[in-house]
């Protein structure tokens, strides 16, 4: 047997998968409904976290943090890059203003619309 663990839509399943003896075939058991893993709590912005928002364009996986809290950055520079389908897509300052919160980690999991970072 070998266990798996697997993430469709957002959603973790552990699967076991048992494998046949050659030319024998498996035999028929009940199958229960996978369980999906509970999702992580959201996590809570700063204190003071800025009333603008960065959020993600499209679901994938966040490649890399550009910005820092404090720092100050202009409409379109890039805040936090987000990597779907082996692109790099950059997700940019919507308006100029300072970092209060960056609300993501390298490597978390993203969907579309999720808050990524906010500004003042």
């Amino acid at each position: 047997m070998k266990n798996y663990t697997i993430t469709v839509n957002g959603n973790v399943y552990d699967v076991v998968v048992e494998e046949a003896g050659a030319g024998a075939a498996p035999a028929p058991r009940p199958v229960a409904a996978p369980k999906a893993a509970p999702k992580p709590a959201p996590k809570a912005a700063a204190a003071g976290a800025g009333s603008i928002r960065v959020e993600a364009g499209a679901a994938g996986k966040v490649f890399k943090i550009e910005a820092n809290v404090g720092q100050t950055v202009k409409a379109g520079d890039a805040v936090v890059i987000i990597e779907a389908m082996k692109m790099e897509i950059p997700v940019v300052a919507p308006k100029d203003g300072t970092v209060a919160s960056i609300d993501v980690a390298v490597g978390d999991a993203v969907e579309a619309g999720a808050l990524l970072a906010t500004l003042n």
